[in-house]
């Protein structure tokens, strides 16, 4: 296995997203100076936006208790949805509520240990938990052929002729402790993959789908690091550069 390089990181940080890749490799990027005002990709120049501000300043006092509670996914099959969330990722579902006269149902899904006995205390501690993921099944999808929901990465469900859709919704994401190991689990649990830890460009983190198309990234808690052969026998060496998903 091997950490990737100080070069490597560059790339991900010129090709994705910045904040995103500081934030999860934070111990590695603070051993190395890689900012440039601009950059040169192909036959153009791109000037970087100077975002230092916003992690530096105050929270406005008004939102001292705001968090990010949630993010929602219609599903087509719930049990699916749940048997997926719960048993491959290890959520607990914390709260749901059904409502047949509006011929839906939701159910909220957070990485805890535990869910609370009663309605009322299900719900306050829903409301206050972070990183919430809010599977919606509106009756009678389950029994559609097919994939239902767009997953707005290039994808072409729901449109009439067929084209693809340059969604702007990308994925969520999870962290785990060793992203080949986790990897293993989900490969002999027969989960699908958009992405093994070393295919493309990009190593060491990969993609995964829930049941209805939506993807997840597996990504590490600590440092980046880089097996020689993953979960689909994918070696690390090679490899193309990184692909923007949502075309």
């Amino acid at each position: 296995m091997k950490i990737v390089t100080t070069a490597a990181l560059t790339l991900l940080q010129i090709h994705r997203r910045p904040a995103l890749i500081t934030a999860f490799i934070n111990p590695l990027l603070s051993k190395a100076s890689y900012h440039s005002s601009t950059l040169k990709m192909s036959d153009s120049t791109v000037t970087q936006p100077d975002v230092t501000s916003f992690m530096t300043s105050q929270r406005p006092p008004e939102t001292k208790d705001y968090i990010m509670q949630q993010t929602m996914f219609r599903v087509k099959d719930p049990v699916k949805s749940l048997e997926f969330y719960c048993n491959v990722l290890g959520f607990k579902l914390i709260h749901y509520s059904e409502f047949p006269q509006w011929k839906f149902n939701v159910y909220f899904v957070a990485p805890v240990d535990e869910s609370k006995p009663t309605p009322t205390e299900r719900w306050n501690h829903c409301m206050t938990t972070p990183g919430c993921v809010e599977l919606t099944w509106n009756y009678g999808s389950e029994t559609e052929e097919g994939m239902v929901y767009n997953t707005g990465n290039a994808d072409t469900t729901g449109t009439g002729d067929g084209s693809k859709i340059r969604g702007g919704f990308g994925h969520i994401g999870i962290t785990v402790p060793n992203v080949y190991t986790a990897c293993d689990r989900f490969h002999k649990l027969s989960v699908p993959f958009h992405k093994s830890p070393n295919a493309g460009g990009m190593k060491g983190l990969a993609f995964i789908k829930d049941p209805d198309g939506y993807l997840i990234e597996v990504l590490p808690q600590g440092e980046m690091i880089v097996e020689d052969v993953d979960c689909l026998g994918v070696p690390s060496e090679g490899g193309e550069g990184y692909k923007d998903n949502s075309k």
